[in-house]
Formats: structure tokens, C-alpha cells, sequence
């Protein structure tokens, strides 16, 4: 199932793929449609793996008025995760990012309404955000007697178009990245596919094991000091339900 936002784009995708396949759409910066594509979801799912995502995005509001990088790559999984959560039947793999390791996440401001912007700590936070997610997420699932487990991944510096939006000394220093040390897409893709096929404990993080961890195979790591911040991460998630309207005191699962 390719949940996307450009439906034609995605089917051209799936056309490329073995096997069966269907294409839906979601946009993650539009809580109506995380809302209608859970709602239209039946019988089980397996594994759900939350890896949209935008970066160093100028500043800009969701439809629902959160911050672009907070409320695409957070809020947006979170509230997806939930509602679909009592259809899961064994795990949910978050994408997030070594740069998470430099998130400030500032609870009182969550949504830069009034801290000058900057996209590259805008970015950063929402992706210690996914981290704090997946802790909490796993806690509450363990507590809940769940067998689903939780886990997150840094897929390292991949070439794709996440960073097509790049101009000047920016774009400069991604296309010399990219000759130097990024990886192919199939290779970018191999820390999810890890965390979401093998037998690992819920809770794992997983990130490529080569040069500076951008690319190379797959293995379990340790997280940052602040990404395993029990508290941070419940108030995180207190915060998260409110502003997306989750009613959230305790995973309801399928298993």
C-alpha cells in the first residue's frame, strides 16, 4: 500500500513494483485527510511505516496551521499512528534522522508561533520529535501488554528529491554531498527495511553502520541523551494529542 500525495506520481510507482499494490492518498500536513485515509482503512495491517517527510523548508503553515517540518513530520504521523493503531498487527517503523541528535525541542513554542524561524533547528527538532514518539509510543504499548513494537531508523544521506527545494551555497554543498557520500535510494532504504522485517526489540534504533553513519548497512545504535527523555517524551505526546484532537490515554491495538 503506497499512501501519497500525488496519486498519479505514486501509481507510476507502484507500476514499477511486483506484486500487488494500491495507491491511496494522504497528505501528512492535512489532518482531514490523515482522518479520512484511516477512517477508510479495514481489517488488519502489518506493518505501517511513517516516512514522509520534508527538509529545511522556508517557513510555512500547514492546513492546519502548524509548522511545516513539525506538523508534516510529526504531528501528521502521530495522529495517522494512532487512528490506524488498533488495526496494527505487528509494528510501526518511524523514519527520522541523525540530525535528531541536534533537536531543541521547545514545548511552550512548538510551532515557532513566536521564536525566529530557522528551517535547519525546525527540521532537527521534528526529527528528535519522531524519536521521543517512538519511545513513548513503545512504553505505552509494552504497558498495554501489546506485542506490536515500535521502532525508528535513520536511513542516512540518501539522493532523492527531499532536498530538491535547495538553492545557492545550499544546493552546492548537497550536489557535492551527493557525489561524495550519498547513497542510491535501494540503499537508502535498507535501515527501514531492517527495523521493519527483522526480529529486533521494539524500541531500536536503527541507522546505516558506514562512513559517519550516512550510508552503509544497517545496525541497532544508541540513541541521543535527549531522544531518551521519558519525560519529554510524555509531555511530547500529551501535547501531540491535544493539538491534533487524539484522544490518546492508551494504545488501542490490535494484538
Amino acid at each position: 500500500m503506497l499512501a501519497v500525495r500525488d496519486v498519479a506520481k505514486g501509481r507510476r510507482t507502484a507500476a514499477t513494483i511486483r506484486g500487488e499494490s494500491e495507491v491511496r492518498e494522504l497528505k501528512l500536513d492535512d489532518l482531514a485527510s490523515v482522518r479520512s485515509f484511516a477512517a477508510s482503512w479495514t481489517g488488519d495491517l502489518n506493518i505501517l511505516i511513517n516516512n514522509a517527510g520534508i527538509m529545511m523548508v522556508p517557513k510555512g503553515r500547514t492546513t492546519d496551521g502548524f509548522e511545516r517540518q513539525i506538523g508534516t513530520n510529526h504531528l501528521g504521523h502521530f495522529a495517522l499512528t494512532n487512528l490506524l493503531l488498533p488495526h496494527i498487527t505487528d509494528r510501526v517503523v518511524t523514519v527520522s534522522s541523525h540530525l535528531q541528535a541536534a533537536g531543541r525541542l521547545d514545548l511552550s513554542d512548538l510551532n515557532w508561533n513566536s521564536r525566529p524561524y530557522r528551517s535547519s533547528q525546525a527540521y532537527s527538532d521534528s526529527k528528535l520529535a519522531n524519536m521521543l514518539f517512538t519511545l513513548e509510543l513503545q512504553h505505552r504499548l509494552t504497558a498495554a501488554g501489546s506485542r506490536v513494537r515500535a521502532l525508528v531508523v535513520h536511513p542516512g544521506m540518501t539522493r532523492t528529491n527531499l532536498f530538491g527545494h535547495a538553492t545557492g551555497v545550499q544546493a552546492t554543498l548537497i550536489g557535492l554531498l551527493g557525489r561524495l557520500v550519498m547513497q542510491d535510494p535501494e540503499q537508502g532504504a535498507l535501515s527501514t527495511l531492517f527495523a521493519a522485517t527483522s526480529d529486533i526489540p521494539g524500541g531500536s534504533f536503527v541507522w546505516p553502520g558506514g562512513l559517519a553513519h550516512m550510508r552503509g548497512y544497517p545496525e541497532i545504535a544508541t540513541a541521543s541523551r535527549g531522544a531518551q527523555d521519558a519525560a519529554v517524551a510524555r509531555s511530547l505526546w500529551d501535547l501531540s494529542a491535544r493539538l491534533t484532537f487524539i484522544d490518546s490515554t492508551a494504545p488501542a491495538t490490535a494484538t
